[in-house]
């Protein structure tokens, strides 16, 4: 793509612009920096990536996976405020995650180990963990919230901590993948997806990028489930206090 064609893109962008004046929507400012912000953000990555794969260090290419892991903590981390610790509960749980896909993609020799497949593969790892993260956060106060009675009446019975909360855990893990998994129904029948699109526009045999598609599809599977439930089992024993009493750790 050429810089002109670049530029006739933005067509894309006043559009919006227009009906969002004309109907009085208010969407104008949020567009502008959001459109400005992408630009930015994503022509430095560029650059930075243009330099990492050209020196292909190792130390670059794990200061990058570092940095990912650090942005998709501090905007997950919000959604979890009144959880005590989901900072390094966070952490924890996308250092897991990168580990065990790299590890078995590595390990299996299924990618070179190489940084321009390390770090996007990488990146679309620890943003679709994030993202999961995210929905699971966000579910699991609910569901805790909701059922507040329902806990506290396990636990006058008896019942445990975990038995107590095992009905809002379970309702918050599945919900939180659902997206992932109904997603992957309609792969190919509903949308091309983005890697696969890339591939086909790039010039790559489109069965070469239905398997390398295929890859990105199973990696996020994994990523959903792992991240659900390794924030579920890590956040639920922060809700109950020594006396196995339900607190809002706020």
């Amino acid at each position: 793509m050429t810089v002109q064609a670049m530029l006739l893109t933005l067509i894309f962008v006043l559009i919006p612009l227009s009906l969002s004046k004309t109907l009085r929507l208010g969407l104008e400012k949020d567009t502008l920096v959001a459109t400005i912000r992408s630009i930015i953000q994503l022509f430095a990555v560029g650059y930075v990536l243009q330099f990492i794969f050209d020196s292909e260090n190792i130390m670059y290419i794990l200061l990058m996976v570092a940095l990912m892991i650090g942005a998709a903590t501090q905007n997950a981390r919000k959604k979890g405020a009144s959880i005590r610790g989901i900072t390094w509960k966070l952490v924890l749980t996308f250092i897991v995650i990168e580990i065990l896909t790299q590890g078995i993609l590595l390990g299996l020799r299924i990618t070179p180990p190489t940084a321009q497949y390390i770090i996007p593969l990488s990146g679309m790892v620890i943003g679709n963990s994030m993202v999961l993260g995210i929905l699971f956060l966000n579910r699991f106060t609910a569901e805790v919230a909701s059922r507040k009675e329902e806990m506290e009446l396990i636990l006058s019975l008896g019942g445990t901590p975990k038995q107590a909360i095992q009905q809002s855990l379970l309702a918050s893990i599945k919900a939180s993948t659902i997206p992932t998994i109904e997603s992957q129904k309609t792969i190919g029948l509903v949308q091309l997806p983005g890697m696969m699109s890339g591939q086909i526009i790039a010039g790559a045999d489109p069965l070469q990028a239905v398997m390398f598609q295929l890859l990105i599809l199973f990696l996020l599977l994994t990523t959903a489930i792992v991240t659900s439930i390794m924030l579920g089992f890590l956040s639920y024993p922060t809700r109950f206090n020594e006396r196995m009493q339900i607190t809002e750790n706020r």
